[in-house]
């Protein structure tokens, strides 16, 4: 017999997974209105998932999307963790493009919030050392 709230758990996981598809897609149509090219959505690497790759001229940017309702907490939800395993996946990915000669790398977040345009926070972070 099927557990209603394993089911109700299950039909929440779908609907943030939507939203969070929603949110990319927002997320990378404003990034490119504002001249950034693409390279990937959802790029899984063996450290992690990026949400976003882009480019622009020389610069490689990674970006990671939260749709919150407030600003301040789609901020916070980008833990120093969450940052480390970013960062993580980036270096495998940059590692794989033997064309790019020694790119440089900046780490930005897009905060989608309702009825809003998207918020950019380029350079959001930097790697230690």
């Amino acid at each position: 017999m099927d557990d209603p709230a394993r089911a109700l758990r299950s039909a929440r996981r779908r609907d943030r997974e939507s939203a969070g598809r929603r949110a990319e897609t927002v997320a990378a149509l404003y990034l490119r209105c504002k001249g950034y090219c693409i390279e990937g959505r959802r790029v899984r690497t063996p450290a992690g998932e990026i949400d976003i790759v882009a480019r622009r001229g020389l610069l490689l940017i990674f970006v990671e999307v939260k749709a919150r309702v407030a600003h301040k907490a789609a901020l916070e939800a980008v833990t120093p963790r969450q940052q480390r395993r970013i960062e993580r996946a980036a270096a495998w990915y940059a590692a794989r493009r033997n064309h790019l000669a020694a790119p440089t790398m900046r780490f930005d977040v897009v905060v989608i919030r309702p009825w809003r345009l998207p918020s950019h926070l380029r350079d959001a972070w930097r790697p230690p050392g």
